[in-house]
């Protein structure tokens, strides 16, 4: 269970081990420690804390899609018959692994997700079979981006 952290103020040194970290994850605590003069087990306790707090979540390894062939993202505007039904459709999604974001969200659409596919062929087959077939899912609408200009994640 995810602790509440809202009471938690990160000082500067938390601060710089983040930003270090958000640049590469797979920094060595040693080398950061160098870095901020600070003893290797002081960045470990820190780290320790704030993965027991949920300010963070481990780390993750970053693949270029387009890379391993999978050259289509779609943003897809998912309408629900029932507002209800939200729980029901987020674990039928989580099954399609096409799927790598999704937002419960106010406005035109219940859910809006991203995916990513191989080529339209294998869009066309995500949209149709796997996704709008869904119990609850009413319809859907599709954004194809044909280029993402920037990606980060919040600076601290």
């Amino acid at each position: 269970m995810e602790k509440n952290y809202s009471n938690y103020d990160l000082d500067n040194l938390d601060v710089q081990i983040l930003s270090i970290l958000m640049e590469d994850a797979s920094i060595p605590y040693t080398e950061i420690a160098k870095k901020l003069i600070v003893s290797g087990g002081t960045i470990h306790v820190r780290m320790k804390k704030m993965e027991e707090l949920g300010i963070i979540h481990g780390s993750n390894l970053i693949i270029n899609p387009q890379k391993v062939g999978f050259d289509i993202t779609a943003f897809l505007g998912i309408y629900l018959e029932k507002g209800s039904q939200y729980s029901d459709a987020v674990q039928q999604l989580k099954e399609i692994k096409e799927v790598v974001e999704l937002h419960y969200c106010t406005g035109q659409y219940s859910m809006f997700a991203k995916i990513i596919c191989r080529d339209t062929a294998h869009l066309r087959k995500v949209l149709n079979e796997d996704i709008q077939g869904l119990k609850g899912i009413q319809r859907t609408e599709t954004i194809i981006s044909l280029e993402e200009s920037i990606k980060r994640q919040i600076t601290l």
